[in-house]
């Protein structure tokens, strides 16, 4: 076994386990026996209290930055102090056993000595609750200052005779040092193991508290699933039935405003839901029809309440639908009077006679093929006139407001109605002019008539057009539905559940 290399621990590149360790262990005490030096082996177990101590630092260098990482990294640098110390007290003795150094053992004893107190101070300030069993080894051993000094005595390396006695003196002090550091030592493990005892504790707790938690989360969770499922199913029914009422919301006010517009001009009824009130407004030329129902009297006489209101409702429901064709605005109905009016609110330049005119024409003739539903014998005889003129216009009344003109042009077309003859249009010369002016119209003249109010006017008679009449609705049925009730039922047909299921079932 004597020829076997030292061992050593140097520049080993893989880790060894225990059983490895072991085995060289045992072959560095065999070959002790068969002629190892005494430096070769000191050497060897250095390298090994190193990579021990270095394995130490790499597992304490992977915890956190708590208690217990003070207290392993000043476990390790006191484990450093006691290995420092004891080389320094072997090569110690080794002075005191020959009475000198050599230097290069000199050097050694000075480095593990001030490295022994280095990283035994660095412990201390590491973890001060050590400091005052340091203290007290300081003070209660008479043997530290005799030491102390015999330590000086090494490092200044001044030849003497060597002595037994002396090195086995400062073998025992040091190994009294040695053994009261071990101690520390010894109570430095209790504040470790403490520490992870309490930190494995609190761990444990966190654990059970974590778990706790856990549990009552998924207790909770099927609750809190439901709870939602719960409440996004009623904002969903809410979301519906909200969007449902918004559509019925949207689609009542389509029809008050259709309503409205069919008792206001569109133009002036916005103007009045805008700001709450419509200034009057000058029309420089406008152009008014006026007719009645010949002989309206004598029917209502012999006809019952609701056969006179059914009867006017379907004639204007006819008229109201063959005006719908031409530029023009129903004014108002009074009994059975029919006013419409062109150029206002909306001018249309010059284009307001001709409307009117075109407009009188299939009125007459449209009236001509009627017959009174409950006196299928008698037909339907209407007296129009017209006349143009400036006029002044705007919204009168606040709980019932109208739409309603003013001026002499109005009074003169009533007058051309009430002069006039039964189905004929009767005109003034100044509407005769404009109408000769496009050539499509076709007048006679009637002569002077003598006009309330106006003394001698001289009229015509609008008989028809040059060219062709534009083809419209010949709609001879007397329904006694008004038009504006007609309209908002078939709106309210096509937005009904009923209507919209017979729809997509025809798709």
């Amino acid at each position: 076994m004597g020829d076997l290399p030292p061992l050593s621990f140097k520049n080993r590149t893989r880790p060894v386990d225990e059983n490895g360790f072991r085995l060289e262990l045992k072959e560095l005490r065999t070959s002790l026996n068969a002629g190892t030096s005494m430096a070769e082996a000191v050497e060897w177990y250095t390298n090994a209290n190193a990579a021990l101590l270095g394995h130490l630092t790499k597992e304490i260098k992977d915890t956190d930055s708590s208690t217990i990482w003070r207290y392993l990294v000043g476990f390790k640098n006191l484990l450093r102090s006691i290995e420092c110390k004891g080389i320094a007290s072997v090569l110690g003795i080794n002075y005191f056993a020959r009475g000198y150094l050599r230097p290069r053992a000199h050097e050694r004893y000075i480095a593990h000595m001030v490295l022994g107190r280095d990283l035994l101070d660095n412990t201390l300030n590491l973890v001060p609750s050590l400091i005052p069993l340091h203290k007290d080894i300081k003070e209660d051993s008479p043997e530290y200052q005799v030491l102390e000094k015999k330590n000086q005595q090494i490092v200044d390396n001044k030849y003497q005779a060597g002595s037994v006695a002396d090195a086995i003196e400062y073998f025992d002090q040091t190994a009294t040092l040695l053994d009261k550091l071990r101690a520390v030592q010894k109570q430095l493990r209790q504040y470790i193991r403490k520490g992870v005892t309490d930190s494995l504790t609190e761990a444990r707790r966190s654990e059970a508290v974590c778990a706790g938690i856990l549990v009552l989360v998924c207790v909770v969770s099927p609750i809190i699933i439901a709870l939602v499922t719960n409440a996004v199913n009623t904002i969903q029914v809410y979301a519906r039935n909200l969007s449902e009422k918004a559509r019925e919301l949207e689609h009542e006010k389509e029809l008050s405003d259709s309503l409205l517009y069919q008792m206001l001009p569109p133009s002036v009824a916005k103007q009045l839901k805008q700001t709450q009130q419509v200034p009057a407004e000058f029309f420089a030329s406008v152009t008014v029809y006026f007719s009645d129902i010949v002989g309206f009297t004598a029917i209502a006489a012999v006809s019952t309440p609701y056969q006179v209101i059914s009867f006017l409702n379907s004639v204007y429901k006819l008229f109201d639908e063959r005006i719908e064709c031409y530029d023009v605005y129903k004014i108002e109905t009074i009994g059975d009077s029919y006013m419409v009016a062109s150029g206002l609110p909306v001018r249309n330049g010059n284009k307001h006679a001709t409307e009117i005119a075109s407009m009188a024409l299939e009125l007459l003739e449209a009236t001509s093929m009627c017959r009174l539903p409950h006196r299928p014998d008698q037909t339907l005889c209407m007296r129009s006139g017209i006349h143009m003129g400036p006029c002044v216009a705007g919204i009168v009344g606040s709980k019932m407001p109208r739409y309603c003109l003013f001026g002499d042009t109005i009074n003169t077309a009533s007058r051309m109605e009430s002069t006039g003859e039964p189905m004929k249009i009767q005109i003034s010369d100044d509407v005769k002019r404009a109408l000769d002016r496009t050539g499509l119209f076709i007048t006679s003249p009637r002569g002077v008539v003598d006009v309330k109010g106006k003394g001698e006017m001289t009229t015509h008679w609008l008989e028809g057009r040059t060219g062709p009449s534009p083809v419209r609705p010949t709609t001879t049925t007397m329904d006694y539905t008004p038009s504006f009730l007609a309209r908002i039922h078939s709106q309210q047909g096509r937005t009904s559940p009923r209507y919209k299921t017979e729809k997509k079932g025809q798709y």
